[in-house]
This record gives C-alpha cells, sequence and structure tokens, in this order.
C-alpha cells in the first residue's frame, strides 16, 4: 500500500563541504627567515587576491588565487522522519506519525563533486558547487494500531529505494594561518534537485578544521594535516508525490492491503468489545472517553488509509500518492581528521574522513590551482 512511499522522501544530499589550498600563512621563524625576506621583496603582479600585493610584501605566502578541484563523496548518515501525512489522488493527506513507527532510517549518497574557486580576499575563498550523485535511503518501521490494551504493532516493513540527485550550491571559507598552523571555517549551502521531491532540498554545511601545514624537503612539497568537525542541516519540510505505477506491483500490495483491513477489524472488534463491556459509570470516565475517542480516531484513519491505497492498487496506472513529513539528521555534528598532500603549488591531493554522531563520511579530491 503505502510504505514504499514513505522511504521515496528520505534521502542524503552530497554536497560536501571542500575548499582549497590550506590557507594564506604568515612566514615566522629564524628557519624561514629566507622566506620570508623574499616574498617581502618580491612583486605581485596578479588581480586575486584583492591586496595580495599588501599582505605579500608584509611577508605572509598566499596561495595560488584560482582553482578547480573535483571530489569523490561518501556519506551515510541516520536520520529521523516525523509527522508523516499520505493521500492519494490529490486527495486530502491523513497524518500517520503515531501508525506509522521508524525504527531507523538510513541515507547513503555516492557522487562526484566538481567546484571551481577564487581566493577573494587573503583570507576569504568563494567556491562554487555542481555535484551529482546516487543516493539510497534503508527504512525499517512498523505500523502500529491501538486495541483495547493500547498500542501494539501489527506489521513491520523493511525497503530500500534508490535516486539520483544533482545539487548546486556556494561556499565561502574565512581562513587565518601562522607559522604553518591554520583555522578554517567552511561553509556552503546548496540546494539538490531529488527524484520524487516536490522542490529543490536545501542544505546547509559548518566544517571549523584547526591543523598544521609541515613543509617537506622538496621545494614546493608540503603535507597538512588537520582535526575539525561537520554540522549538517537539511531543511525540515518535504513533500511531493508519485506516480502509483511507480510504487505498488499490484499483487504483492494487494495482499497487503487485505492483510491491513483484516488488522483493522481484528483491532476495532477489540476496542468495541472493552467499550461496550464498561458499565455507564466508567464508560462516563474522562480517562476512558478520551482513550476510546484516541482508539476510533486512529482506527478510523488507518482505514481511510486503506481505502485509497486499495483505489490506487486497482488502478495503478493512472494514480498518483501524495506525501508530506518533517526530517532532521540523528546528530548533526560528527568528527572530521584530514589531510592534503601539496605536490606543488598547482596540483594537491585530499583525503577526509568523518566519523562519529550518526553519520560517516569520505572524501577523495585532486585539486589543480593557477593565478588569476
Amino acid at each position: 500500500m503505502y510504505t514504499r512511499s514513505i522511504f521515496l522522501i528520505a534521502f542524503a544530499c552530497c554536497t560536501l563541504s571542500v575548499y582549497a589550498q590550506y590557507t594564506t600563512d604568515k612566514v615566522l621563524g629564524p628557519k624561514n627567515q629566507q622566506l620570508a625576506d623574499s616574498l617581502k621583496k618580491s612583486e605581485y603582479p596578479y588581480l586575486f587576491p584583492i591586496w595580495g600585493k599588501k599582505v605579500v610584501a608584509k611577508g605572509f605566502n598566499i596561495p595560488k588565487s584560482a582553482g578547480l578541484s573535483a571530489q569523490y563523496l561518501y556519506q551515510q548518515s541516520d536520520i529521523i522522519i516525523e509527522n508523516l501525512a499520505v493521500g492519494f489522488n490529490n486527495g486530502p493527506k491523513y497524518p500517520l506519525d503515531e501508525i506509522i513507527r521508524f525504527n531507523s532510517a538510513v541515507a547513503t549518497s555516492n557522487g562526484v563533486n566538481v567546484r571551481p574557486d577564487l581566493w577573494i580576499l587573503p583570507f576569504l575563498n568563494v567556491y562554487g558547487i555542481v555535484a551529482k550523485a546516487k543516493t539510497s535511503t534503508a527504512i525499517d518501521a512498523g505500523v502500529w494500531l491501538p486495541d483495547s490494551s493500547g498500542w501494539h504493532q501489527v506489521t513491520n516493513f523493511k525497503t530500500k529505494a534508490n535516486f539520483n540527485s544533482t545539487t548546486l550550491g556556494f561556499g565561502l571559507t574565512p581562513t587565518v594561518g601562522i607559522r604553518g598552523y591554520f583555522l578554517i571555517l567552511d561553509m556552503n549551502f546548496s540546494w539538490s534537485d531529488i527524484d520524487a521531491l516536490a522542490k529543490p532540498a536545501f542544505v546547509s554545511i559548518f566544517g571549523p578544521r584547526f591543523g598544521k601545514n609541515i613543509a617537506l624537503k622538496k621545494p614546493e612539497q608540503s603535507i597538512a594535516l588537520w582535526i575539525g568537525g561537520f554540522r549538517v542541516k537539511i531543511a525540515s519540510e518535504t513533500s511531493g508525490s508519485l506516480n502509483a505505477a511507480d510504487l505498488f506491483p499490484t499483487a504483492e500490495w494487494g495482499t497487503k492491503v487485505d492483510e491491513g483491513y483484516q488488522k483493522l477489524q481484528e483491532n476495532q472488534q477489540k476496542v468495541d468489545a472493552w467499550w461496550n463491556g464498561l458499565s455507564s459509570t466508567a464508560q462516563k470516565n474522562p480517562a476512558n472517553i478520551a482513550k476510546h475517542e484516541a482508539a476510533n480516531a486512529a482506527l478510523a484513519t488507518y482505514g481511510r488509509v486503506l481505502d485509497g491505497a486499495s483505489q490506487v492498487v486497482s488502478n495503478a496506472s493512472n494514480a498518483s500518492v501524495q506525501y508530506s513529513l518533517e526530517k532532521r539528521q540523528k546528530s548533526m555534528w560528527n568528527f572530521i581528521v584530514g589531510s592534503q598532500y601539496q605536490i606543488n603549488r598547482s596540483l594537491m591531493v585530499r583525503l577526509e574522513y568523518g566519523f562519529l554522531g550518526a553519520r560517516q563520511q569520505v572524501i577523495a579530491g585532486l585539486q589543480y590551482r593557477f593565478n588569476l
């Protein structure tokens, strides 16, 4: 019936945070005196970053101003789904938050991210995001109904769906660096167009990092190491419409609907038997009245959903299913560690791993830089 539509509306966005060469760095210390002196005497002939000439003259080593990078992105995270409502053929939507209870919802994405960037100021990098990803959501949920003794799970289901997504966005990265140590406050904002969603999904990311850039023996080569945090916030409200033909294998879902009607009848009989077995005094008890009304309302809602699902199953080629819900990350923050190997000032390789906080992620990328 309606269960497949539930997992089609949860997803994972693939717009993970990416940034440029580690930072503009203030060169200090006796070992770096020769480099500091050469920087102060050198001419900076490029347009970007703004004030580039001034900061180089003060002994700052700045990265090449423009870059183009490509990253492979993998992410798996737990999400919370709440306030689910489902309707059929553009009719009224029925709230199912009590009836459908999610044990887990795990979103996974694999994708490629291409990002041009530019150091507008010596301590501010801005960039664009273009990403394509394949995402999936695995759902474990149960159907709960009330009877004379309370709410009970009458059936459960596990299922998984796959989607394609296209993401566009932008970001900015304020940084500061001194003697090879750096602090990065990366943030970006993106919109993902995902199958079965009524409108693009908005995601914001904040990723503070603290690290050290270690110069190697060969000129221009270095390794940057960092630790930090990663905060993801997704827009809470999601809605859309799905073609029933994509959701309902007629035989399988027809059986599910029949089983649903049977459970509905059994529970309604238990509620009626309990109520009719009460004395007239007990039936006037406000607690019993509230329990009776709540049980009947939930069973009536379930019945209307089954009626809608039954009509859809019988005419799946011309039917549709509408939905709305609220979703959020189970944990907004997780911990990250990463490294970047600078082959020379134009070419870098990066790897980052995120863990803890109900989310895992891997970013591996290659970056090319040049001056403007």
